[in-house]
């Protein structure tokens, strides 16, 4: 419990509080001039942009705070002010002290020229133009870029980039991914994990487990048309999907839990025939196989770009 007992919350619902009543009048009396030129809100870094924080979340880069996005124009002529006015805004909120910033969480909060905002995670000031671009771009750095919540956008520059982006990937560029997770989950899980086992090679067999773990997690997210989050936050995530998220939250727990080498092999064939399943029912894959990787080729067949479909199936 913060200061003056009262009740802590999410990080997200604080920072959006902490605009409403700190920062949407201070800017309105003292930024007057240009206040319908702001966008503000919470989007990036940190546990509380996907709503996930927690107890421990709040020992580092958590507390009352918000972005200020402004175009490059505008920032050139009145950054600094608005940033001096920023800076005025109280260090506590609601009984909750002021963020304590690590070395590694500055320039999560304050004020941000929107191209360098986006530049920051993806890497160019605007959506990607070509299918090498798309595939170019980390699943955890295009969720970065679109989490969080915008408060207000008056001029919709800011959104405008966020919307094109949570279009989400063309469909050609999913299909590769897809096709190649096809390759790398069943390899690992079905092909290499049991091989492992019986050779008792175990940090072999480990690897290959968590590895199908975060390739099979990451195809639940393309078949839900969603950006997986940074790796420790995919799990939790899963949860909230709407195609298999429930299923794989709970198996791949139950599989990290078995002991027994038997089971977990059960667990992974379980999944492996969910994910087939789901493919079959989107109509990416017509092979009757139960074995991963004979569907990613399948898969790649069905990219209409001729260059990315006659690229190698495992890569994507």
């Amino acid at each position: 419990m913060p200061e003056g007992g009262f009740k802590v919350m999410k990080g997200l619902e604080l920072c959006e509080r902490f605009f409403y009543e700190e920062g949407e009048t201070l800017f309105r009396n003292q930024f007057r001039k240009y206040y319908d030129r702001l966008a503000f809100g919470l989007v990036g870094d940190g546990s509380e942009c996907y709503g996930y924080d927690d107890d421990l979340s709040r020992d580092h880069d958590w507390g009352p705070g918000f972005c200020l996005w402004l175009a490059r124009e505008d920032f050139n002529r009145f950054g600094a002010e608005a940033s001096e006015i920023y800076n005025r805004l109280p260090a506590s909120f609601l009984g909750h002290p002021p963020r304590k910033t690590s070395s590694w969480g500055a320039n999560r909060i304050g004020v941000f020229e929107i191209s360098a905002f986006y530049r920051s995670f993806i890497g160019n000031f605007q959506p990607p133009e070509s299918l090498d671009q798309w595939l170019a771009l980390p699943d955890n750095a295009l969720a970065a870029a679109t989490n969080g919540k915008v408060f207000q956008d008056p001029k919709g520059e800011f959104s405008r980039i966020r919307d094109a982006l949570l279009v989400y990937y063309p469909e050609d560029v999913r299909r590769k991914k897809i096709a190649a997770r096809c390759m790398s989950a069943g390899r690992e899980g079905q092909y290499n994990f049991p091989r492992s086992l019986r050779r008792y090679e175990f940090y072999a067999a480990r690897y290959a487990e968590m590895k199908f773990c975060s390739d099979a997690l990451s195809l639940v997210f393309l078949l839900n048309k969603r950006y997986a989050p940074f790796y420790k936050w995919t799990h939790r995530a899963a949860k909230d999907l709407p195609v298999l998220g429930a299923f794989f939250h709970r198996e791949i727990s139950n599989l990290l839990e078995a002991r027994e080498g038997g089971l977990k092999i059960e667990r992974i064939e379980a999944m492996s025939r969910a994910l087939i399943e789901e493919i079959q029912r989107q109509g990416l894959s017509d092979c009757g196989s139960d074995y991963l990787p004979d569907h990613g080729p399948v898969v790649l067949q069905t990219v209409s770009d001729q260059e990315l479909r006659e690229r190698s199936v495992w890569v994507g």
